[in-house]
């Protein structure tokens, strides 16, 4: 069992950045590999971003290549998203995701999630 706690959200101009944080609760959080989902307004929810539990492989969707990099800090218990050069279609919920046996991508979820944090980029 791992709880999960997303923060970082906010409302930012496009060409912008932010960092979002999961924090989780739980020993063995260094065990989780962790993903980053979003859900548009009136949308599906979407993969965005994984990482592997030791951090040696990473996995984007094609929208975020190249602006998006996920980390992961397991002494702090933490996977970080950095988004930067924003765009308006980025605006969504963003939620993180934990999974012990796979790798998360599209159509592939992990069973523990947070509550999501909001993403608002103005253009």
């Amino acid at each position: 069992q791992v709880n999960l706690v997303e923060s970082g959200g906010g409302l930012v101009q496009a060409g912008g950045s932010l960092r979002l944080s999961c924090v989780a609760s739980g020993r063995t959080f260094s065990s989780y590999n962790v993903g980053w989902f979003r859900q548009p307004p009136g949308k599906e929810r979407e993969f965005v971003a994984a990482i592997s539990w030791r951090g040696t492989t990473t996995r984007y969707v094609d929208s975020v290549k190249g602006r998006f990099t996920i980390s992961r800090d397991n002494a702090k218990n933490t996977v970080y998203l950095q988004m930067n050069s924003l765009k308006p279609e980025d605006t969504a919920v963003y939620y993180c995701n934990a999974d012990q046996d796979f790798l998360q991508r599209k159509d592939r979820e992990g069973p523990y999630w947070g509550q999501g944090t909001q993403v608002t980029v103005s253009s």
